[in-house]
């Protein structure tokens, strides 16, 4: 059996790394798009399903990562719209990635593991962000779903490592009593358990236990993929957040990596000199916006393979 991070690292290695990120906003589209439909989360379906379209024509990324978030800020109707969300990502022959972060006391993971990876769950997915930091004991019942002998076996996890918000410094980069900081702790746990994982996918190339490395911060992207060389990495901050395409790259040695993007695909529209004019006299339909944000989705990846090339990735 191959698990589903495996499963992803193939596909980056196809498709270049780019993971698109449907972190989808009615803030997000144009007005006149809005008005197109009868909601605003029959709109943002809408262009959620047209982006996959154009990454499954053009095999512009490897995967989707979806924002829980934004679609329960939208009631039951958002959360139905993310429902349909994954079902169109797997009916394109995409990874789903839902970007959860859950993170509780073990009786409440089970619930939220179950919810997330059962087999037949209303918001069943492939991969999900995991926030670690009330204990290790906390992730048990996810990676449980890892295993190749569970139920709905197969699942992955990305763990909450080195984030790429300005406060991380709060609490990741803080300085431990025993030496190192808190991130190379949570480092060094999830290094033990990709160590276990390895006896159970002797054969596969990554741990289904990955973690989430921004591209923000150059300094410790080669220390931690040297220090973790067997942990594929989601790596957030790319595009919007100001991220370099190069410490990116970086991340994607060894084991490798997907690189998401999600406003800067999302909002491609208000920077696309082709649609200055539409979008000055308010016209923009659902096809202007999606085609633009299919060509940031190439233009992306693009961007990070040349990174790579560069750096004789």
């Amino acid at each position: 059996m191959t698990h589903l991070m495996e499963e992803l690292r193939k596909k980056s290695l196809e498709n270049g790394p780019l993971c698109v990120g449907l972190d989808t906003d009615p803030s997000y589209l144009p007005e006149s798009v809005l008005k197109a439909f009868d909601s605003p989360v029959e709109a943002i379906l809408a262009y959620n399903k047209e982006i996959i379209k154009r990454v499954t024509s053009d095999k512009s990324a490897c995967c989707f990562k979806i924002q829980i978030a934004y679609y329960e800020a939208m009631g039951i109707e958002g959360l139905k719209a993310y429902i349909e969300t994954i079902k169109a990502v797997h009916e394109a022959g995409f990874i789903a990635i839902s970007d959860i972060k859950r993170g509780d006391i073990a009786d409440t993971a089970k619930a939220y593991a179950r919810a997330h990876f059962a087999s037949g769950s209303d918001f069943e997915t492939d991969i999900i962000t995991i926030n670690p930091y009330m204990g290790f004991d906390t992730l048990k019942p996810f990676t449980e779903y890892c295993k190749p002998n569970s139920q709905a076996g197969g699942k992955g996890i990305f763990v909450l490592l080195r984030t790429s918000n300005p406060g991380m410094v709060d609490i990741e980069q803080q300085e431990l009593k025993a030496g190192g900081r808190v991130l190379d702790k949570t480092g060094d746990e999830l290094e033990k358990i990709s160590a276990e994982f390895k006896a159970l996918y002797p054969e596969q190339n990554c741990s289904p236990v990955g973690a989430v490395v921004g591209c923000t911060e150059e300094s410790d992207a080669r220390l931690l993929r040297d220090a973790y060389p067997d942990i594929f990495f989601l790596i957030p901050g790319y595009g919007a957040q100001g991220g370099a395409a190069r410490i990116a790259a970086t991340l994607l040695d060894k084991a490798g990596g997907t690189v998401n993007s999600s406003r800067g695909i999302l909002c491609a529209w208000k920077k696309d000199e082709s649609l200055a004019d539409s979008r000055e006299k308010g016209i923009l339909c659902l096809k202007d916006i999606a085609d633009a944000a299919g060509k940031a989705c190439r233009d992306s990846t693009a961007d990070l393979l040349n990174a790579k090339k560069e750096l004789g990735l």
